[in-house]
Order: structure tokens, then C-alpha cells, then sequence
């Protein structure tokens, strides 16, 4: 099979989801939502972030949080009735919550006042006026002077200290003498000593856009209930409070809503219209508080103190849903929610042209589910990239970069490397051993000590079929591919008789499933017994579970009975199970982002020591080539040799070779490799570009042979290297190398994505 290039001429697009499937996976993240004591505030001061800044001992910055959020701050944090504090989630796990308000004061009393002048406002042309003094009218006016408005305060008090003082009778000596200076450096005229009679009022208020008034005032006027949302009350033309619950906190929010209406109503607006989400709310965000430990309140004497208010509000716990955060170094490294990761994805698949930046994102998700099941309501970027996939190679925009090398491997290994034998003496088999592709490229010594061993102690017969379940071109989004695969697998095992799949890989096992009756080497061995000569003492070992067999809790259990039959004294990482992590294999990460795979791999072995005992091939490989000495349970059962992780032309040829020493060693075949009719060596430092740039001995023997065939290539100057060239498929290889008597030996390979023509 051919994977041909796209075309940068024709351009399509498939949309991957309705705005309502957008919208219904994008609700299942709480990532985003406010915090239960934000929330709790009608306000929506955000007390997690206060707490954050006063435990850092930055006071000037949770005092200006707290003027931005509304005028009066003092007025709010020694009256407000928190029910943030009663909201906080330390009541749930046996503390009293977090003095919030104590918090606010201690911000205010330590933090540095703003300083300079701010932004250059222009005054709106629309006026307003508020009539009546009392805490709902302060703050509403301190709010119409922030808008811009040129608006007159018309109070019954005499003078700016009556008034703070009817306003907000509960405020200390320091407190008042704040708020009076901040209502004195208010862009706001005050009418002092007004008699504020129904004449007196009618009279002042034609001559502006909107009127709010106190609700004494309303009063007089004979008001009978303003809206209680907009507060505006249609028949006299005024804003009023519809009465005055809600406490001191009540009273800035109204403020808050009556800024709004007034807002709408000059406008020539409706003052219901656009309002958005106004008020406390109920949050749904998730947080684990199984690491909590209840903690005692620091009594607040007056004002805390800069040192007391730092050990309160250290400890708040910072609420936040980061449950996939935390695990899935594929999120960390892109640093977004999933919600805003499945935003991203959605607008980059429907781009026609132009740069689709998140390809890389999409492609280097390893698929593995861990998101979903850590998710407290089971997000699943798994579905969301493997759709986008597949949308992208429906659509043309696959680039073949990505995921080519992976393809033509499991081609090969469905191809060359294809084995599906009875076992000799059989037209029909019980069984069928399915070691993978991978087994047999990593270790193909376990695999055949395994067939072995199934063959002497199995009754029935137990066939061999050695290649790839497929998994691999269904990680890439290649649906055609993968439903061939299946086929081609299919009519294997219809030709040994329909037998029992034994898996020794659970990727493979779920993979096969739907192909007849599939089992794990591990249940077969378990029901068996050991082999005579296993080893029953192996001692310390770090289990990974495969992220094949998540949400397989048998398999799971399973390997940890084989191991511990094999004398294995297991530890847990700290995912694990269910909630193990990829190991950097899974998706084809790999080819699409090395970088982020190896930030997979590090993250599952972090904190592991000693013997790292999987039971997926991907994963021995995976730690092996990362340092970590590593084994997968086969090698241990069978005391095949581990070695050092294979290259990518090695694995190859295991699993060739194994192919080969069964035909010649249980079925009496010769199939001999072809022997090449030069010499060909490559320095370690080929070796390593070869490794990193997926470049394998085939595709290096086949540049030679066009060498030989052409004589083509150029001397490089500098180094004297002969340097020759071959265009492959969609790849141009380029190879660097010297020549003598008996062939050659190569320096440095190449290769890109490009056609050279020569004119």
C-alpha cells in the first residue's frame, strides 16, 4: 500500500462536531469554574486568589483586587456577611473555613494604596442623579463615577462625615476616615442639606437621563416594588431598591445591578437586556479533598496582623478541578484544560487553509483514556483526537509526516514479517499464540520460549500468527487501513479453525476482541502453572500497568498474581491501575512529538526504582531506552535475556529473523535473508541520526544499490565525504560516506520531504 501525498491545491473540510456536541463535551470541564467561595460571592470577588496573595504576604496586591472589584472596600470587608467563608470547602473536611473577610480587612489595613491617576476618562454625556443617602445609594453613586457619568449625589446629611457615617455606622476610627477620603477623591458632586421632599425631587429630576434614589425615598414617592432584577421601577421612571435584605453585601450588589440598569436605560435600552450571569451561583467544580488535613483558624483580634493574615490564608487550598493535570503530561505540556484544548482542536480542523497549528497537539495525544477515567465527569480527549484524526486524513490534511514510518511498520510487520501457522500436526488449532508486533521486535527470545512452552503444555493445538493487530493505523485515523488489517487477520484465524487467541499484549487483546474468543498469556499461565524452571524469587519490582488494560481490572489483577507467583514483592506507583498513565508508546506520540513522549515516559517512572516490570512490550521498550532497567512479565516467566533496547532496523529484523528461525526450526522451512553483495558499515554517529530521524538499513542499502546502479553524488569539500541521494516513496534520503576496496562505510544520514530535480 502507497500512502500518497496530500494535494496543496484542493482543499476540504468536514465539520468534526454541531455546535451542540461542541458545546455538550466543552460543559463536561469544570477546569474554568469559580471556586464554591468566588461563587458563593454575589460579587464574585475571588476569594481563592485573595488568599493566594495575602499567604505570599503581597497585601498591595489583594488590596487593589479589592477596589477594582468594587468602590468602598473598607465598607465591604469590616460589613460583609461572607458566605464565602461558609462556602469554603475546609468546612467539608472537618475545619472551619477561611476567614475570608478577616482577610479583606487585613488587606486593606497592610496593602499600599493605588497610586497615580489612571486612565484618562472622558465624561459620557448622559447624566445621572441620586436622591436619598444610604448605603445602596453611596455605593451606587461611587459606581455612576466610575462609568464617567457627570452625576449629583443629593444627600439630607450635612456634611461627608454624617454621611459615612448614617451609611456605614458599624465602621472603626481609621476605617471611616478611609472611606471619608475615598468619597472625597470621587469624581462626584454632593448636595448636601437637601430637603428631599416629592417636589423637591420631581423638580431635579427632569433635568437628567436616569434617577435612582434610597428607599426612604421611594418611599415618599409612593414607589410600590421596583423589579427585583433590574430594580427599576417603570411607572415612577427611578431605580430603587425593592426592599433591604441582603445585608451590607446585599446592598454592593444591588449598587453593582442598578450601575447596570442605569447603563441600559440612557442607552435607550431595555434594562433587562444583556445583563449576563449576575449573583452568587452554584459551582460544580470538582476538588479531591482526600489530602486535607482539618486545620484551626487563626483568631482574629482586631486586625490581623501581615504574620497572622499570611497563616490564614495559607490555609486556603486552592480549589481547583486538575485531576487530568496532574497525570496526563500530554495536557501539561500544552498547558490548557481540555475544554479549551477541545475548543482549539474543533476551530483547527475547520480551518480550509492556512497554518493548523494544532495538528501537532492532536497527533501527540497517546489515546490512552487516562483523562477520562481521573476526570470526575469522564472527559475523553482520546475520542476528540482520534475524531480529529480521522477527520484530518478524510479531509486531506494529514500530513504523512507524522505517522508514515509507523504505517509501513505495521505493514511490514502484516507483510514480510507475516507468520499464521498451525502447529505442526494440525489443520485446526484450540489456540492461537498473538504475541504483537512489538513482542517480536523487542524480544523476540521471550516470544519463542513462550510458543514453546505453550505448545509442549496445551492440548488442541496451538498455532502461531506472528504481525500487528492493527491498532497502529487506527491510532493514525486511517479507518480503511485498519478495517483491511482486520480482515486480513480475520481470514488467519478463520484458516487455523477459529481458535483462542492467547494475547500477550492487552492493546492487542482488546484489538482482537471483536475477531472470536481472546485470553491473556497471563490467564493462560496462571491456569497452566509456572514453568518448572521460572523463578519464584525475583524480589523488589515497580508494576506498570498498561494503559491497554484500563478499565480491565481482571488482566490487572491477573499480572499481579502472576507476579506475585514469580516471587515478586510489587510496589504502586502513584498512578496506577485504572489511573496508569501511557508510557509515551500509545497514540503513535512518539512520531508525532518525541519531546512530548518523553515527557510521558519520565512522568511514569517518577519516584520508581529498582526493576521496572511491565506487561506491554511498548512500555518495557519505552523505560528500557530511557535508562530505567526494565522487563516485561514474559521475560521473567521464560528467563529470556533482555539486552539493550533494540534500533529501529533491529527490531525489524527480530522480527523477521523470528519468522525465519520458526519456519526453519518447527516447520523444516528455509526461507534465507538475502545476503547483499557489498559491505556496508555505519559509525555510531550515523547510528544516532539513523535512531532519531527513523531512518532504517533497508532505506540505506537501497540508496547504495542506486549509488552503485548511477554513480551519482558530490564530494563535500570540507570533510571529503561522498554524498549520494535517493528519493524513496515520499522521502529523499541523503547519505554521507566513505569508500574503499570492499564497500562502504556511512557518516551521516538524511532525509526530508522534498523531490530534487536536476535540470
Amino acid at each position: 500500500m502507497d500512502f500518497t501525498e496530500r494535494s496543496t491545491r484542493v482543499y476540504r473540510t468536514k465539520q468534526l462536531y454541531t455546535k451542540d456536541e461542541l458545546a455538550a463535551r466543552e460543559s463536561l470541564c469544570v477546569h474554568e469554574q469559580s471556586a464554591f467561595c468566588t461563587a458563593a460571592c454575589p460579587l464574585r470577588i475571588d476569594a481563592r486568589e485573595l488568599s493566594r496573595l495575602c499567604a505570599e504576604g503581597d497585601f498591595t496586591a489583594a488590596r487593589a483586587m479589592l477596589e477594582r472589584a468594587a468602590p468602598f472596600a473598607r465598607i465591604l470587608a469590616a460589613g460583609c456577611e461572607a458566605p464565602c467563608a461558609s462556602a469554603c470547602r475546609l468546612n467539608e473536611a472537618g475545619a472551619e473555613g477561611v476567614n475570608i473577610p478577616a482577610l479583606e480587612r487585613a488587606a486593606m489595613r497592610h496593602g499600599r494604596p493605588r497610586t497615580g491617576r489612571g486612565l484618562l476618562k472622558f465624561k459620557k454625556k448622559k447624566t445621572a442623579a441620586v436622591f436619598g443617602a444610604e448605603l445602596f445609594t453611596l455605593v451606587l453613586a461611587a459606581e455612576l463615577a466610575a462609568k464617567s457619568y457627570p452625576a449629583v449625589f443629593y444627600v439630607s446629611e450635612g456634611t461627608a462625615a454624617e454621611l459615612i457615617a448614617l451609611c456605614a455606622p458599624f465602621l472603626g476610627g481609621e476605617d471611616a476616615a478611609a472611606a471619608l477620603s475615598e468619597l472625597e477623591k470621587l469624581d462626584l458632586k454632593i448636595e448636601y442639606s437637601c430637603a428631599l421632599s416629592a417636589g423637591f425631587i420631581a423638580s431635579e429630576a427632569v433635568k437628567y437621563d436616569v434617577s435612582c434614589v434610597s428607599r426612604e425615598v421611594y418611599a415618599a414617592l409612593g414607589g410600590g416594588g421596583s423589579d427585583a432584577v433590574t430594580l427599576y421601577d417603570e411607572s415612577l421612571g427611578v431605580i430603587a431598591r425593592p426592599d433591604e435584605t441582603g445585608g451590607v453585601l446585599g446592598a454592593f450588589y444591588d449598587a453593582r445591578r442598578a450601575g447596570v440598569s442605569a447603563d441600559r436605560l440612557v442607552q435607550g435600552m431595555s434594562p433587562a437586556s444583556s445583563r449576563g450571569e449576575e449573583g452568587a451561583a452554584e459551582s460544580s467544580l470538582y476538588t479531591d479533598l482526600s489530602g486535607v488535613r482539618p486545620s484551626v483558624r487563626v483568631p482574629e483580634e482586631g486586625v490581623y496582623s501581615a504574620g497572622d493574615a499570611q497563616s490564614e490564608a495559607a490555609r486556603c487550598i486552592q480549589c481547583a478541578c486538575d485531576e487530568c493535570m496532574k497525570s496526563c503530561a500530554w495536557l501539561r505540556h500544552y498547558g490548557k484544560s481540555p475544554r479549551v484544548m477541545t475548543r482549539e482542536i474543533y476551530n483547527n480542523v475547520g480551518i480550509i487553509m492556512g497554518d493548523h497549528m494544532w495538528n501537532g497537539a492532536i497527533n501527540s495525544c497517546a489515546l490512552c483514556s487516562q483523562c477520562t477515567v481521573v476526570c470526575p465527569n469522564g472527559y475523553d480527549m482520546a475520542e476528540i483526537c482520534l475524531s480529529a484524526r480521522r477527520n484530518m486524513v478524510a479531509t486531506g490534511k494529514m500530513s504523512l509526516a507524522v505517522h508514515e514510518f509507523a504505517l509501513y511498520d505495521q505493514l511490514f510487520s502484516n507483510g514480510e514479517a507475516f507468520l499464521c501457522r498451525a502447529e505442526p500436526g494440525y489443520e485446526r488449532c484450540k489456540y492461537v499464540f498473538f504475541p504483537g508486533c512489538q513482542a517480536g521486535a523487542v524480544a523476540p527470545e521471550a516470544v519463542w520460549r513462550t510458543y514453546e512452552d505453550l505448545r509442549r503444555r496445551l492440548d488442541g493445538g496451538v498455532g502461531i500468527l506472528l504481525g500487528c493487530c492493527g491498532v497502529i493505523s487506527d491510532w493514525a485515523g486511517r479507518e480503511e487501513l485498519f478495517a483491511e488489517t482486520r480482515a486480513q487477520l480475520a481470514a488467519a484465524l478463520s484458516s487455523l479453525g477459529d481458535p483462542t487467541i492467547i494475547a500477550a499484549c492487552p492493546t492487542c487483546a482488546k484489538t482482537l476482541a471483536p475477531l472470536g474468543n481472546c485470553t491473556g498469556i497471563w490467564d493462560v499461565l496462571l491456569e497452566i502453572g509456572l514453568p518448572e524452571d521460572a523463578p519464584t524469587a525475583v524480589g523488589i519490582v515497580t508494576l506498570h500497568d498498561a494503559c491497554g488494560a484500563r478499565g480491565d481490572a481482571h488482566t490487572q489483577r491477573a499480572v499481579r498474581e502472576l507476579a506475585s507467583r514469580l516471587g515478586c514483592a510489587v510496589t504502586e506507583p502513584e498512578y496506577s491501575a485504572d489511573r496508569a498513565p501511557c508510557c509515551g508508546y500509545g497514540g503513535l506520540a512518539g512520531y508525532a512529538r518525541p519531546e512530548v513522549a518523553a515527557e510521558m515516559t519520565a512522568a511514569a517512572l517518577d519516584g520508581a526504582e529498582g526493576l521496572q516490570l511491565t506487561y506491554c512490550m511498548g512500555c518495557r521498550d519505552r523505560y528500557a531506552r530511557s535508562g530505567a532497567e526494565s522487563a516485561h512479565i514474559l521475560e521473567l516467566v521464560y528467563g529470556a535475556p533482555s539486552g539493550s533496547p533494540p534500533g529501529i532496523s533491529e527490531k525489524r529484523r527480530n522480527r523477521l529473523e523470528l519468522k525465519r528461525r520458526m519456519l526453519r526450526e518447527i516447520w523444516m522451512e528455509d526461507d534465507a535473508m538475502e545476503k547483499l553483495d557489498f559491505k556496508l558499515e555505519f559509525t555510531d554517529e550515523a547510528r544516532a541520526l539513523m535512531e532519531a530521524r527513523m531512518v532504517l538499513d533497508t532505506d540505506v542499502v537501497r540508496v547504495m544499490r542506486a549509488y552503485r546502479e548511477s554513480g551519482d553524488a558530490v564530494v563535500e569539500n570540507d570533510t571529503g565525504l561522498i554524498v549520494t541521494r535517493a528519493r524513496l516513496g515520499n522521502v529523499t534520503f541523503w547519505v554521507k560516506f566513505t569508500e574503499d576496496a570492499d564497500g562502504y562505510t556511512v557518516h551521516r544520514v538524511y532525509s526530508h520531504r522534498m523531490t530534487i530535480e536536476t535540470r
